[in-house]
């Protein structure tokens, strides 16, 4: 059976990134995902918002390389559509969460896919998004 199929937010990749903790289950994700040939989602919006993050903290040559190592990893960035942006705009009219983060819980619940994070603010979603907390 394959495994389900994981949708990362900022959080978790930032955690990654830095080796902060979680980073050691984002590690075994990516193996896992590695292994299955099933690769982790990843909403366009985020991966700006881990771009714009690191460009902001560490400059812009670390931004670009973030983004290549981004690229290398067992991750397929997910355009965001109307249909997910609508989804994304419900989420934030009814809960107090970022924009960055509506869409991430919009891509899990469009794909019904279990979403990795460590952040708290999804704790308001998780009635209508599976929460794989880290």
């Amino acid at each position: 059976m394959r495994p389900a199929r994981r949708v990362l937010d900022s959080y978790g990749l930032i955690a990654f990134l830095r080796d902060e903790p979680g980073a050691d289950d984002i590690r075994n994700l990516f193996r896992s995902a590695r292994d299955s040939q099933r690769p982790l989602l990843l909403c366009a919006v985020n991966w700006g918002e881990v771009f714009y993050i690191t460009l902001r903290t560490n400059g812009p040559d670390r931004a670009e390389q973030v983004a290549r190592l981004i690229s290398t990893l067992p991750i397929e960035v997910i355009p965001a559509d109307l249909e997910m942006a609508q989804q994304a705009a419900e989420f934030k009219a009814k809960k107090k969460m970022s924009y960055a983060d509506c869409f991430a819980a919009a891509l899990a619940k469009s794909r019904k896919a279990a979403l990795v994070t460590g952040d708290k603010e999804f704790k308001q979603v998780e009635g209508e998004v599976k929460i794989l907390w880290i």
